[in-house]
């Protein structure tokens, strides 16, 4: 008789898991945890990123992206944002031929000042919800983290969803960087 049913307390519980949000400190915004999935995506099929301009967190101008980059959706108060934080970071450094660039969504910039002095990030941030929702489908507003390479022709290349491993990014970026 059990073995009847188990089928349908897998599928229960399966989309109990999938659905549960987690809420944003202090606004009441839920989101979804990427699970790290990896999309790559052939030049034939790459659509045109967005125009991306703004003042950094530090009060600075963000240069104009040329080249291969590496864009971040993150926020301070997201656990798998804080985990991938040094990862991203140390692969900076590592590339220092790509630009990587932060997008903030849904978060306090004082919080996420305090997130980068802590990471000790020293790349740009920038907050723009606007910019995002400008990708449309590629960073679903509500998936963060979220991490998109764009080729050197400014087109979207690959997308991690959720929190990026070094070996995960250090393999999309080798093969774009080797177009």
């Amino acid at each position: 008789m059990m073995k009847r049913f188990l089928p349908f307390v897998m599928l229960s519980t399966l989309l109990v898991s999938c659905g549960a949000g987690t809420s944003a400190p202090g606004n009441g915004s839920s989101y979804v945890a990427g699970n790290g999935a990896i999309t790559f995506i052939d030049p034939q099929d790459r659509v045109r990123a967005p125009e991306i301009s703004g003042t950094g967190l530090d009060g600075a101008p963000v240069p104009q992206l040329r080249g291969v980059s590496v864009l971040n959706v993150w926020a301070s108060w997201c656990g798998p944002c804080r985990a991938e934080a040094p990862t991203l970071q140390a692969i900076s450094v590592q590339y220092p031929n790509v630009h990587f660039l932060g997008l903030l969504t849904r978060d306090d910039d004082d919080a996420a000042r305090a997130f980068l002095r802590r990471f000790k990030i020293t790349y740009p941030t920038i907050h723009d919800d606007d910019l995002i929702l400008k990708f449309g489908k590629t960073l679903p507003p509500n998936a963060i983290p979220s991490t998109v390479i764009l080729d050197s022709s400014n087109r979207i290349a690959a997308r991690i969803s959720g929190e990026v491993t070094v070996a995960g990014l250090q393999e999309l970026l080798n093969k774009v960087l080797a177009e």
